[in-house]
C-alpha cells in the first residue's frame, strides 16, 4: 500500500467512528453495493465440449449444381438468375 492509501484509509476509519451506528450501517451497505457493482466477473475455465460426429446427418442438403460457375447475368446484375 502506498502512503496515500494508508492516509485515506486512516481518515476514513476516523470519520466512520464519529458516526452514529445507524449511519455506520448505511455506509457499510453502500460499500457492499459498490463492491457488487464493480466486482470483476470470475473467469471460469470451461472445458470445451467434445464435437459429436454426424450429429445432424440428413438435416441439410446441398444442390447438385452448388459448385457450378454462376452465369454472367448474376455478376452483371442483369435479369433473374
Amino acid at each position: 500500500m502506498t502512503a496515500q492509501v494508508v492516509d485515506t484509509t486512516s481518515e476514513l476509519i476516523a470519520k466512520l467512528q464519529t458516526l452514529a451506528p445507524e449511519q455506520q450501517q448505511q455506509v457499510l451497505d453502500f460499500v457492499e453495493f459498490l463492491m457488487q457493482k464493480y466486482a470483476q466477473p470470475e473467469k471460469t475455465q470451461e472445458t470445451p465440449q467434445q464435437r459429436i460426429p454426424d450429429l445432424n446427418r440428413g438435416e441439410i442438403w446441398m444442390s447438385d449444381d452448388f459448385n457450378d460457375p454462376l452465369p454472367d447475368e448474376f455478376w452483371m446484375g442483369e435479369g433473374a438468375v
